[in-house]
């Protein structure tokens, strides 16, 4: 199935809305770098929910399998991951998004204060666009820590894998990673830190 077969007449206005939430993080961090002239974003990617993707989490959550429902009834139909290089950028850069005229916040899951049970730690935003033409508009965007992009994109490959032996050994040593990678999230804020008080 197709994009505009599931999406229908929506999946134009869904890259658009795509558009304009990485033109937002651009801006964002192009006037941050020129104010502190650090580049607080290292990267930026997005996507549009597979179709595939998306009939699973619509079945998982009992709701009907459609591309209406996808974006009446969940937000991540767009979504958008923004990668910092240290965790005081992505609080930053969560508290400018509030500040936003085009953004609505709808929900926020910090998942740094709680981290997931699998040790997963990113900042999750749902929001809905407030102004122009697709005013209602839903979307996630995701911020986090290079360190954690790494080891979530790792994890991510293993969990979709069949059959996968001894699983109980490899979730407790992703478990051990995530910890270790918040470690040196930390230790790497405290260098930064120390580095801008010295001078």
């Amino acid at each position: 199935m197709t994009y505009e077969e599931f999406y229908g007449s929506s999946y134009e206005i869904m890259k658009e809305v795509e558009g304009k939430l990485l033109e937002l993080v651009t801006h964002y961090s192009a006037t941050a770098k020129e104010k502190e002239g650090v580049k607080p974003v290292v990267y930026c990617c997005s996507r549009i929910k597979e179709p595939d993707s998306m009939l699973r989490k619509l079945e998982k959550h009992g709701l009907e399998p459609s591309g209406k429902a996808a974006l009446s009834e969940l937000y991540d139909a767009v979504g958008v991951r923004v990668v910092c290089a240290f965790a005081d950028d992505v609080y930053r850069l969560v508290k400018w998004l509030k500040t936003q005229p085009l953004l609505q916040i709808m929900e926020e899951k910090d998942y740094y204060a709680y981290p997931k049970a699998n040790g997963y730690r990113s900042y999750h935003i749902l929001v809905q666009l407030a102004e122009g033409k697709n005013r209602g508009f839903r979307a996630e965007i995701q911020i986090r820590t290079i360190a954690i992009d790494f080891w979530a994109t790792l994890e991510h490959q293993i969990k979709y894998k069949k059959n996968v032996p001894h699983e109980g050994l490899i979730r407790s040593e992703l478990k051990r990673c995530a910890d270790e990678i918040a470690s040196l999230d930390l230790s790497m804020q405290t260098i930064r830190d120390i580095l801008q008080d010295a001078e």
